[in-house]
Formats: structure tokens, C-alpha cells, sequence
């Protein structure tokens, strides 16, 4: 039956467009003339809920944050790493489910880790399109859950030089950032070049205690010690372009440096919160990390094809500084680096070609070729994950076919092949330890391979089959079914360590296999001059959804507790989004979103961990010629569906406030934003955040201010 629906889906997707042809189609790097709202274009363009995030929203959001700026957009959640760092969820899903897609170019860095963040410049991003639902076929099979990809405004066409001066303060962790940005245009170039920077210090939260395994701990000055840190990113863009021919290179280094909780980082111990006196210093434990990008994009038009090229290299090293301690006894220091507790260095090189091929006005074809090498090393007096190489390819075809102005039929199909070779790791240090302890040999020689050579491969189809009937200009209509699976990461298959923030003994499993999933998306919109709502249901079957499942099993190693394995288990997700806009009168505008999503583990009937609670916003706004102001009450339902070992959590109603001005002063015209985050300074947790399991909550009441003076002069 499968078979046979995956056939299906590549009868209809690249047969109709064949029999719409109509007339040759001559192709050019021309100008376009835009007749609608880019964000409704690519809406009506895919079957999938697809929502573009333009400057305006970006500017009157701003967190510093790119996720959390994010998260105002319903379906999008931000796991969160203290008060400067998140990762993306859609609909539930994270990790190596979602792939955020830079110039054409996957991040890749350790996203498989709680505590990891993006390494991307915020005050880089210009336009965001968020895929919420399966993007496998578009961007590989780590897509499964959706896509946020990250692109850059088109070149000006007239020569001129612009760019833009960014100052950001913010009170709760005495944030001081910004970014200065300077581009030209000459003839058929375009550069730019951008620096950012940001310092922070300890963030405040709406308590003087926390609670961690029954141990309260106090919070001095309600600051969070050692959350301090700092961030310095640059850029460089040049682009090339003619009639046919356009060609860009881009580089960036993005480096972090950011304090943990010591109370959040091993064994609970008063004497490590004790206040230092400096809320701006980055003491141990900490984390370091560099992000080096380097990509290139080639883009032709022949007469009847355009042709792409994307091709990428990364280098993304974390570090993860904690004193030397030892639970064996007999382990020393290393000579070098004593205090280096974990280090990955991962270096990915991606190729992707793709071409599109119109065959009339009613239809066309796309298809592609993407190729991924990747090696991991790693380092440090700890271990969790072993050194591995990983390669990856796909080959894919989508189609469109519009056979009238109200219908547009699109279905894709792709085929995934990924191979991963682990190193083995033999612990000599757990060997003695284990010995010492009077140990059995069997047992011994059983745990002293923190990880044994492990050679993977799998490959696997990826299909989907959707329609949008607009029948009115008032209405649109979309479905979406498809099947899509996932290459399990180095973690799920090799890892075995103590994950220090997770506070537990992270098990892999080797005999894993490739996850698979079927998926259903829908929406439907109706709008007129004075309102527009919009529906948005899903459903996720997962065969074999892999999770992290406490096994009863005692670690033999030293502090471990029990171990928690990567465990394959039939699994739903499935939800809905709302949104409605209502204009009224005196330039006042409101908007309701809301979002639930419902997770299940079908083996043990109990829902999947890191389940995002319902939430719900509210908000007036006034958007005048000059200034635009909002108030915002923004409900989080509690969160009692929980999974094993997890802890519910309340729920809570925020009150955000902001507003945006554009200031004339002489021939500049500066743009203002001043936003209060939990104006009402109220205690909450987040579900889905790192320090949860710690009992920490949320930041407290954040002002912030954006200041962002943009200039521009023309030449000939």
C-alpha cells in the first residue's frame, strides 16, 4: 500500500505538468514586479503552512534572540538556554528534526544537545520563511519536522552605498549589544560587510530560591550566577549578477562564550552559588564555541532552465569548560587543558545542485542533488560522544501544476542514503575503577567500550502530494499528505556519558533504525477588509519515533543514577494553530494566535517528553504613520501531560508591552523600539527550557530598547 502511494504521488506530481503544456517559456534574470505580499505568494505557492517573517515583525520583536523573536509566530516554540541562547520547535518537534537553512547552506552544528544553541547572528536576519510540517523532500531528512530558513534581502538595483548602525540594551541580564552594517552597490556588484557584538551579564528571575533535588539553593540578588557572557560575530556578502548570470560568496564567524548555573551543572552544592560580586564575569563552568561559514551560490538561466549551485563549508567547535574532577579516583588531569571538561569539532562540506524547469505557464518541474560529508572529533577529560564520519545524499523531483487560476496540485518524491562510521572508545580510567569495585570480567569488558565501532547505513524514500484551491481572493483551502523519514544521529546510535545539564547517563543504541513518519497537514484562511483567520490541523503518525527512555537500569558509572537509552516507539503528534486579525476603528488592530500540540507514546500510552503546553495571545495594537505601540497578554496553559521522570509545570499569563517609532533628525530618519517583557515581573517556567529540571524560572520583567539609525545616498 505505501509502495503504491509514493508511485501515486510521482504519477500526479510529474505527469500533470507535462500534459499542461501550453507554449515554450523563455527564461531571464529579469526584474520582477511584485503584484502581491511575498509572505501570500509563498503561501499560495505550497501545499504546507508556510509563514514569511518580514522586517516589520522582526524590528517591533526583537529579543536579541532569534528564537525567542520567533516563538511570536504561532506553532513555533523556543527551548531555551538561560536568558541568551534557544533552539527551535515546530509542532513538538526539535533537535535533528528541524533544520534552520542559512544562504542556501543546513546549519550544522552539535543541534542534537538540551543545552546547545544557534550559532547565527540576530542582527544579520532580514527575511525568515518558517516550513512548519515535513520539508524532507526540500532539505534532506532532518526536515521532517519543518524548516526555518534564513535569507538575505535581493540587491538594490540602483549603485548606491546604505547600511545601518543597531544599539540594543536590555535590563534583565544588563545586555549591551550592536551591529554595524555597511553595503554597496556598483554596476553588476553588490557587498556588505557586518559586525555584531554583544555582552551580558547574570540574568534576574522572580525568586530568591530554587529547589534541586530537594536541596534549596539560594539565588543571591535574585541573579542566576555565572550566566554572564558575550557574543562577536562578523560578515561578509559580495554578489555578482547579470542578465543570466548570478553568483554570491559569503563568509561569517559567529563565536559564544556563555557561564552555566553552577547549581545546574553536577551535584548540587551551596558553596558554588555563593555571590562573587561580579554578575558580569564568566567563571566555571562554561561553554565556548565558534561557528566559521563559508558558501558560495551559482545561479544560471538558460532559455527554458534556471540552474543552482549551493556548496558550504563549516567548522563549528564547542568546548565545555568545567573544573577537573575526577569519580574514579584514579584519572589525572590532562597536561593540556586541564579544565576542559567535553570538545566536539565538526566540519561539514555540502553540494547541492538544483534545477527548474518550466514547461508552461500552468507547470513546472524541479529537481536535485545534494551530497554532505561530515567528521567529528572530540576532546576533553569527560567523554559522551564518540569521533564519527557521516555521509549523506539525496536525490529529489518536485512538481507544480496549476490547471486553473483557483487549484495548484504539487507532489514531490525523494530518495535519502546516509552513511556513519563511529570510532570505538575503550575508558581505561572506568576499567580500574570497575576492578577496584570487585567487578566480574565479563561486565568489566562489556563497559569499558564506552563505545564500539559502529558502521550504519541506510537509505529510504521521502514523498508527499498536496493541493491549494483558492476559489475566491477571499479564501484559500490547503491538504498536504506525505511520508518522510530520518537518519538517527551520532548521539542516538554511540552516545554513553554522563550529559552534565541533563543529569543523567545518555545511553546510544546501534541497532536503531531510520525513523519514518506519516504526516497530514492542512489549513484553511478566509480574510476580508476588515478581518482574516486562519486554521491550521496536523497529524504525525511516527512508526518508530526515537526518545530517550529511562530503562530501570543502574549506570556502573561512579554518580550516574539510572540510564537513559535511546528507544524506538510508535508515537503520535498532532494539533492544531489559530490565528484571527480584526481591524478596528481608530487605526487599532487585534490578533488572537493560539497553538496546541498533542503527543503520545501509543507503546506506554503516555505523552512524548519535552511536550510544548497550549498557549494562547492576545493583542491590541495601534500602527499609525509614524509610530506603532502594542499590548500583549500572553497565555501558557500548565503542563500536566508529562512524560516519565518529568516534572508538570504551572501555567501562567505574561503581559508584554512595546512600541516603535520612526524619529526624524535632520536628513536621518532613526527608528525607535521600546518593548517590557513580563511587565508584571511574574514567576513562570518554561517546559521546554534547559534549567527547568532545576526548578529555575523564567527572566524576569526585561526592558529592552533597539535603536537602529539606517542611512543611504545614491551615486551614479
Amino acid at each position: 500500500m505505501r509502495i503504491g502511494f509514493i508511485a501515486g504521488m510521482f504519477v500526479v506530481g510529474f505527469i500533470l505538468p507535462v500534459c499542461s503544456q501550453e507554449k515554450d517559456t523563455d527564461i531571464r534574470l529579469d526584474s520582477v514586479v511584485v503584484v502581491q505580499s511575498a509572505a501570500k505568494t509563498a503561501s499560495l505557492t505550497s501545499a504546507l503552512s508556510v509563514e514569511t517573517i518580514d522586517e516589520r515583525f522582526l524590528r517591533e520583536h526583537f529579543t536579541g534572540n532569534l528564537i525567542k523573536t520567533l516563538e511570536h509566530t504561532p506553532g513555533i516554540y523556543s527551548m531555551d538556554i538561560g536568558s541568551g541562547f534557544s533552539k527551535p520547535m515546530i509542532r513538538g518537534m526539535g533537535f535533528n528534526r528541524i533544520s534552520v537553512v542559512e544562504d542556501g547552506i543546513k546549519q550544522e552544528g552539535q543541534q542534537w544537545g538540551d543545552d546547545h544553541g544557534l550559532e547565527l547572528d540576530v542582527f544579520a536576519a532580514e527575511r525568515i520563511v518558517i516550513r512548519k510540517g515535513p520539508s524532507s523532500i526540500l532539505y534532506g531528512s532532518d526536515a521532517m519536522g519543518g524548516a526555518v530558513e534564513l535569507t538575505p534581502f535581493p540587491p538594490p538595483a540602483e549603485n548606491q552605498i546604505r547600511g545601518e548602525a543597531v544599539l540594543l540594551g536590555k535590563s534583565v541580564n544588563e545586555d549591551l549589544g550592536g551591529s554595524l552594517m555597511v553595503a554597496l552597490k556598483k554596476d553588476r556588484w553588490f557587498t556588505k560587510v557586518r559586525y555584531s557584538e554583544q555582552h551580558f551579564g547574570d540574568y534576574r528571575i522572580p525568586a530568591d530560591t530554587i529547589v534541586y533535588l530537594t536541596r534549596k539553593l539560594p539565588v543571591y540578588g535574585r541573579k542566576m550566577k555565572n550566566t554572564a557572557g558575550w557574543e562577536r560575530n562578523a560578515s561578509f556578502h559580495a554578489d555578482y549578477s547579470n542578465r543570466r548570470y548570478r553568483s554570491g560568496y559569503s563568509i561569517s564567524n559567529v563565536y559564544q562564550k556563555t557561564g552555566f548555573f553552577p547549581g545546574a551543572h553536577g551535584i548540587p552544592d551551596v558553596s558554588q552559588v555563593q555571590d562573587d560580586g561580579d554578575s558580569r564575569n564568566t567563571g566555571l563552568p562554561y561553554s565556548r564555541v565558534n561557528h566559521l561559514k563559508l558558501s558560495t551560490h551559482q545561479q544560471y538561466a538558460w532559455d527554458r532552465m534556471i540552474g543552482y549551485w549551493d556548496a558550504g563549508f563549516q567548522d563549528n567547535r564547542r568546548q565545555e569548560w568545567s573544573r577537573f574532577h575526577t569519580h574514579y579516583g584514579s584519572q589525572p588531569a590532562p597536561d593540556r587543558h586541564p579544565d576542559q571538561e567535553l570538545a566536539f569539532a565538526l566540519q561539514t562540506l555540502t553540494s547541492a545542485l538544483k534545477m527548474r524547469l518550466p514547461v508552461s505557464e500552468k507547470g513546472e518541474y524541479t529537481v536535485g542533488w545534494d551530497v554532505q560529508l561530515q567528521r567529528n572529533a572530540i576532546g576533553g577529560y569527560a567523554f559522551l560522544l564518540p569521533e564519527y564520519k557521516r555521509f549523506t545524499t539525496g536525490l529529489f523531483g518536485l512538481a507544480t501544476y496549476r490547471p486553473s487560476r483557483k487549484i495548484l496540485v504539487s507532489g514531490g518524491l525523494r530518495y535519502d542514503y546516509g552513511r556513519m562510521n563511529i570510532t570505538a572508545y575503550p575508558d581505561p580510567y572506568l576499567e580500574i575503577y570497575l576492578k577496584e569495585k570487585g567487578i566480574d570480567s565479563p561486565t568489566i569488558e562489556r563497559y569499558r567500550w564506552r563505545s564500539s565501532g559502529v558502521h550504519f547505513h541506510s537509505g529510504n524514500f521521502s514523498g508527499s502530494l498536496g493541493i491549494v484551491w483558492t476559489p475566491d481572493d477571499r479564501q484559500s483551502l490547503k491538504f498536504n499528505i506525505g511520508k518522510s523519514f530520518r537518519l538517527p544521529g551520532a548521539n542516538e546510535l554511540a552516545s554513553n556519558g554522563v550529559h552534565h545539564g541533563t543529569f543523567r547517563h545518555e545511553q546510544g543504541d546501534a541497532t536503531l533504525s531510520s525513523e519514518r513518519a506519516w504526516q497530514w497537514d492542512a489549513s484553511y484562511s478566509l480574510e476580508n477588509s476588515r478581518w482574516t483567520f486562519c486554521l491550521m490541523p496536523f497529524f504525525n503518525w511516527f512508526e518508530n519515533y526515537i526518545y530517550l527512555r529511562p530503562t530501570g537500569e543502574w549506570s556502573m558509572l561512579p554518580h550516574a543514577g539510572q540510564i537513559y537509552r535511546f528507544t524506538e516507539t510508535e508515537a503520535v503528534f498532532a494539533g492544531a494553530e489559530i490565528s484571527l486579525e480584526i481591524k478596528l476603528p481608530a487605526q487599532l488592530n487585534y490578533h488572537f494566535n493560539g497553538e496546541y500540540v498533542y503527543t503520545c507514546n501509543r507503546k506506554k500510552q503516555i505523552p512524548l517528553s519535552f511536550s510544548p503546553p497550549a498557549s494562547f495571545r492576545n493583542t491590541l495594537e495601534y500602527r499609525g504613520k509614524k509610530m506603532q505601540t502594542y499590548l500583549e497578554f500572553h497565555s501558557i496553559a500548565a503542563q500536566n501531560r508529562i512524560a516519565t521522570n518529568e516534572d508538570p509545570t504551572p501555567g501562567a499569563t505574561l503581559i508584554h508591552w512595546g512600541a516603535s517609532a520612526n524619529l526624524s533628525t535632520g536628513r536621518t530618519e532613526a527608528e525607535l523600539t521600546v518593548t517590557v517583557q513580563n511587565l508584571l515581573n511574574t514567576k513562570y517556567y518554561n517546559h521546554l527550557s534547559f534549567y527547568r529540571k532545576v526548578e529555575i524560572p523564567e527572566p524576569g520583567r526585561n526592558f529592552q530598547i533597539l535603536i537602529k539609525i539606517p542611512f543611504k545616498k545614491l551615486f551614479k
